[in-house]
């Protein structure tokens, strides 16, 4: 319970309902002692066992409550025999319903009051996740799996929600109705009950080395759940290529592989999990068993206890058996929700390197320049992708980054983002390092359009308004006319209201493009990087997305990472990279006359286009 435990904290907001549950579960354990006391007066008069008792009984202090409460009971039950032994009887049947009625309604509150506990532990911890996922740098989630963690606030937090029902039920009900009987059957019987006692630890040892194995177990499948996940992911967002490849069979020997260890390793767990229930059940009746022979010694043989009291015993002694099993079950799945807490944890605890500096600075405005200065970058203990960088960029300049694919231009932009942290040198905006500037005011600043467009399940218009929720209908029509992209989206079915799909899979490339760059002048960034943002369309849809795209970066500072050579003429100046490392600069019209790599470039393109 190392990992449960840290979760704990996630219930602190539901103590009441904890509280309550605890009261419930106390009277619930109470009752269900009592319920089977009442049985022995209804007995008695069956069996014609009452014993008479002419006058009301005197209380003679805590060492004779149990005579004391027994007298009172037989004195009344007697008086009513002599008037009515039918009225008698339907008397003591009406103390065991009603005990049974205050047992199970005690039982139905408890449980009523721990959903509360239940469901909002779930909500607190998948928001807690959420949240933490959200805050993560991007290198995070190209070291994670999409479907791991999909699992992990999936079925990894419903498995802890599951097991802290369990936690209560092993801390408060089960051992308080253990406690409870016990106190009763030891005022029937001391030397019969601690004949029972020397049992149940021996059938508790033996549970539990059942599941000592279980924890690991249940973390072999909630890990395999994720990797089925990521296949499933993987097969639905690339089915253009599993197809046009032939690729089926090889996902779906990768799937069945997947699916078998799922087989093997559930098979495990509930082989363990299923032989807890059977192996309490047969324990607890071997000790009914051993019971029987020796409260049948004291009732036939020695006689110091009646017939009727030995019945209710026995029925005590069974229900021992129920909360022990409970018990039984709970430890296995407070182990299975031990697992889970691990790999919650994991994420929760996950330190994000990527945290704003002491005394950040809220800078929302770019005065003058961003400026690389001997920049160094690399992914880990790779080999630098970005070696002694320097480059300056002017309020209001449009900057392009051109060269061969892994020369570094994309990490370039994730700099300036932020998405990394620079390894060596210094990049500051206005002269202030990046990092000395709160990411939320960063983030303020810069607006981005990639390659592949990145939209949501969601309308146009709530697309386009992610960067400014506050956005009224006119200035999405009026950004969606900058981005040239006002004439088809009034042409959709129900025009800024539609749902796009996934993705935005029911428009074309050229189409969510446009969209892209709607949204990025909706809200208006001070710097914007476009990353590729033409490569992926085809020549009609280009030149229209070209127009955006120069109506968004009037006066506006812009870093343009660009494979089509012919969409960067007008940038005020041009890097040329190679390994991380500038090795040209200037205008468009200088580079030419070098007659250098860049020269090469443009004319490689163009003896392409032809």
């Amino acid at each position: 319970m190392h990992y449960f435990k840290k979760i704990l904290s996630f219930a602190k907001p539901y103590t009441a309902y904890a509280l309550l549950n605890v009261l419930f579960n106390i009277l619930y354990a109470l009752f269900s002692a009592l319920a089977f006391v009442s049985f022995i007066p209804m007995l008695d008069v069956l069996f014609q066992q009452t014993k008479t008792v002419a006058q009301p009984p005197v209380y003679q202090g805590i060492g004779s409550l149990k005579n004391f409460v027994q007298d009172a009971l037989n004195y009344h039950v007697t008086n009513l025999l002599e008037i009515d032994p039918s009225q008698t009887l339907m008397l003591v049947i009406g103390i065991v319903l009603v005990l049974f009625l205050l047992k199970n309604l005690a039982n139905y509150l408890a449980l009523y009051f721990i959903t509360y506990l239940r469901n909002g532990l779930l909500k607190d911890l998948r928001n807690a996740l959420y949240k933490k996922i959200i805050s993560l740098p991007v290198a995070f989630f190209t070291e994670k799996r999409k479907g791991d963690l999909m699992a992990r606030m999936a079925s990894d937090v419903i498995e802890i929600q599951n097991s802290f029902l369990s936690i209560l039920e092993l801390l408060v009900r089960e051992p308080l109705t253990i406690l409870f009987t016990l106190l009763v059957m030891f005022n029937i019987s001391v030397k019969l009950t601690l004949f029972v006692l020397v049992f149940i630890p021996l059938s508790g040892i033996i549970i539990s080395l059942i599941g000592k194995q279980l924890r690991r177990q249940s973390d072999y499948v909630q890990k395999e759940q994720g990797h089925l996940l990521s296949i499933i992911d993987e097969t639905v967002n690339g089915q253009k290529i599993i197809k046009t490849f032939n690729a089926g069979p090889l996902f779906i020997q990768r799937f069945a592989a997947s699916t078998q260890r799922f087989f093997n390793y559930s098979n495990a767990l509930l082989h363990r999990n299923n032989l807890s229930a059977p192996m309490s059940e047969f324990l607890g009746i071997a000790i009914i068993g051993v019971l029987l022979w020796y409260g049948g010694r004291m009732v036939l043989i020695e006689q110091n206890l009646d017939g009727t009291t030995f019945i209710v015993y026995m029925g005590l002694a069974y229900n021992i058996l129920t909360p022990a099993k409970g018990i039984s079950k709970a430890i296995f799945s407070i182990r299975k929700g031990d697992a889970a807490a691990a790999r919650v944890l994991e994420i929760l605890q996950t330190e994000n390197p990527l945290k704003d500096a002491p005394g950040a600075l809220e800078k929302n405005t770019l005065e003058n320049q961003i400026e690389f200065n001997a920049v160094s970058f690399a992914y880990g203990h790779e080999t630098p992708v970005i070696n002694n960088f320097s480059l300056t960029i002017k309020k209001g300049e449009t900057v392009a980054l051109v060269g061969q694919s892994g020369s570094g231009k994309t990490t370039v932009a994730n700099l300036l983002n932020r998405f990394y942290d620079i390894t060596s040198g210094t990049l500051t905006l206005d002269g202030v390092p990046i990092d000395k500037i709160k990411k939320s005011a960063l983030y303020e600043m810069t607006g981005m359009v990639t390659q592949e467009p990145i939209l949501f399940n969601d309308t146009v218009a709530n697309n386009l308004r992610v960067g400014k929720q506050t956005a009224t209908d006119e200035e999405l029509i009026a950004a969606a006319k900058i981005a040239h992209a006002h004439e088809f989206i009034s042409q959709l079915p129900q025009g800024y209201q539609t749902p796009i799909g996934e993705n935005g899979n029911k428009l074309s490339g050229g189409q969510k493009q446009r969209l892209s760059i709607a949204r990025a002048v909706l809200k208006n960034p001070q710097i914007l990087i476009l990353d590729e943002a033409t490569s992926a369309l085809d020549t009609a849809s280009e030149q229209w997305v070209q127009k955006a795209l120069e109506n968004l970066m009037k006066n506006r500072t812009s870093l343009v990472i660009a494979h089509r050579l012919s969409t960067i003429q007008k940038a005020d100046n041009i890097i040329v990279m190679q390994a991380g490392k500038i090795i040209e600069s200037g205008t468009h019209d200088a580079l030419l006359q070098k007659g250098e790599t860049y020269s090469n470039l443009v004319k490689l393109q163009q003896i392409k286009a032809h």
